[in-house]
């Protein structure tokens, strides 16, 4: 298979003549990029690219994961990055969120390595594919939990259940937490503890007195970050209390 040539120029070309060279400069500035930004706003990307994923219909998995990973990999600008994850996201393509897809995922976690791809990736297209295929997925997940290279990685394997709810394989989501609390090789990280509380926090929601079961029973370990954001919404006792949730 080979990427969609007519996908990747039209996108490329797209890009490269809108844009607004302060607002770039801010976003690259902001996020930390060693890749330049065409300076779009989210709702400015999404406008510019749902015709052209609309447009450019592909006709098979492999050339669909191609063109994605020719779009990150030939990226100029950290737009591209944003649309190959928004044609690996797009709806018309679901049905190809199987584990096949996994190596990709990986590849754009560890190369992306940065929270803004980072976790549109796990709670979006690693969680999918987890959910659709538990028996194929969930030991992957669970061994990139304690990936001796990527926080990254491992942020992925915590946010991966990010919006499984009441789906939640609690087993899964306490193995790849142990594996990332204080004393553990990523442990004093604040990605990663922010994940762990994001994670927990986001559980709350569906099962709370498990969330505060696990805080009870991991109180050395758990930074305090994290115990802060698992308690956001429930708090030490009772049930989930209308505190905001952003």
């Amino acid at each position: 298979m080979s990427a969609d040539p007519a996908l990747v120029a039209a996108v490329r070309r797209a890009l490269s003549l809108v844009g607004d060279p302060e607002r770039a400069r801010q976003q690259q500035a902001y996020m930390k990029s060693s890749l330049p930004y065409r300076g779009l706003s989210a709702p400015e990307l999404r406008a510019l690219l749902r015709p052209l994923l609309a447009e450019h219909r592909l006709h098979d998995p492999g050339t669909w994961r191609d063109t994605a990973l020719e779009l990150w990999d030939g990226a100029s600008h950290r737009e591209e990055w944003y649309a190959a994850i928004a044609l690996l996201r797009h709806h018309h393509y679901r049905r190809w969120t199987d584990p096949d897809l996994v190596p990709l995922l990986l590849h754009l976690v560890r190369t992306g390595a940065w929270w803004d791809v980072v976790d549109e990736v796990a709670s979006h297209l690693v969680g999918d594919v987890l959910r659709g295929h538990r028996v194929a997925v969930t030991p992957v997940v669970r061994a990139w939990g304690s990936d001796r290279d990527s926080m990254w990685v491992r942020r992925t394997a915590i946010l991966a259940q990010l919006r499984h709810r009441d789906a939640t394989d609690t087993t899964l989501l306490a193995d790849v937490l142990d594996a990332n609390l204080e004393g553990t090789t990523y442990g004093s990280e604040f990605f990663v503890r922010k994940a762990i509380g994001w994670a927990l926090r986001e559980h709350s929601r569906t099962d709370a007195d498990w969330v505060r079961a696990y805080v009870a029973a991991h109180a050395e370990r758990l930074a305090p970050l994290s115990r802060r954001e698992a308690l956001r919404l429930v708090g030490q006792t009772g049930t989930s209390s209308t505190a905001p949730t952003a």
